[in-house]
């Protein structure tokens, strides 16, 4: 009875490197080692080394001894280890996740839902039974509102240690480059992500000041968690942040704005209404439409964008709630 619990562990290490080891590409120890860590199971790397040698001996994986470090995988025709728990629908909720939310989970969290991903990505192949559902990736798609770009090029890593402190609440220190070229390496307490449309922002405080600055990730040229911790400021709200218009390149002053829009353009704002409060008053030839918005550049050129189809813009400052 002594050695039950050892061989209690050994099987569950057992069961956790063999959910986690893919079909269509191999995996290092190395990274089975990260994987398990970040479900918070913790194993060096010789433990994980040897069972994973008696694995390959008793189970359809293939060991690659071609160079180091060694890399492990299923082999095509072996039935691997499925995950009962894990329905058709479920897989495809997994899909979308690890497509949609990738920039928004720890990294931690990513690497230890790994084998459930390859797991939802085996079950939705082409060889896998869930045709309805692996037709239904196919049948949804998100649709930029704005001219489809790019997106920039985060340094490799970069997002890794950002999300990390983030995490954590750790400061962070980062060499940051601005739209003018200037370079300056701080120590900035990060408060939150957001992404809008190709681009990721990380807003945060930097030392010694209690304001919220938006950084663009791709002009963070390094970045490195620190092991120091901070309180989160309890004012600080990312939902109010955005509401704010500090993603729209504002200030956050409420204005209450009125123009007129041609009456064929109209149902545009009566079908998405600029906000709670808005008015549309009916004229001969347009609309006129009332609203209190946030005063931002992004309105500007929402505005622009209609050209001579909107007139007599007025703008005014709002009430307070």
């Amino acid at each position: 009875m002594a050695n039950r619990p050892d061989s209690l562990e050994t099987t569950i290490l057992a069961l956790e490197l063999l959910r986690r080891i893919p079909r269509n590409r191999k995996v290092t120890a190395s990274q089975l080692r990260d994987q398990l860590e970040g479900a918070g199971i913790h194993r060096d790397l010789r433990t994980i080394q040897r069972q994973l040698d008696t694995l390959s001996e008793h189970f359809g994986i293939e060991r690659d001894m071609g160079s180091k470090p060694y890399g492990y995988r299923w082999l095509p025709k072996s039935q691997g280890l499925s995950l009962p728990v894990l329905s058709e629908h479920e897989a495809l909720l997994l899909r979308l996740a690890e497509e949609h939310l990738r920039n928004f989970l720890p990294p931690a969290l990513m690497k230890s839902m790994a084998g459930f991903f390859q797991q939802a990505r085996s079950n939705l192949g082409v060889h896998g039974t869930a045709r309805q559902a692996r037709e239904w990736l196919s049948k949804v798609r998100v649709v930029s509102t704005t001219l489809p770009l790019i997106p920039p090029t985060v340094a490799p890593g970069l997002f890794e240690q950002v999300s990390e402190a983030l995490y954590a609440n750790r400061w962070l220190e980062v060499e940051y480059k601005n739209s003018s070229g200037w370079k300056a390496t701080s120590e900035v307490m990060p408060l939150g992500l957001a992404q809008q449309g190709p681009r990721l922002y990380l807003v945060c405080r930097y030392r010694g000041h209690d304001n919220e600055r938006s950084l663009a990730m791709h002009r963070i040229l390094s970045a490195k968690a620190t092991t120091r911790t901070f309180t989160r400021p309890s004012t600080f709200d990312l939902k109010r942040y955005d509401a704010d218009g500090r993603f729209s390149f504002g200030e956050g002053r409420r204005i209450r704005l009125s123009f007129e829009i041609d009456r064929e353009l109209g149902f545009i704002v009566q079908e998405s209404p600029l906000s709670t409060d808005q008015v549309v008053e009916e004229l001969p030839r347009t609309f006129k439409v009332t609203a209190t918005v946030v005063e931002s550049i992004l309105l500007d050129r929402w505005l622009l964008g209609f050209g001579e189809q909107v007139t007599h813009i007025q703008r005014k400052p709002a009430r307070k709630p």
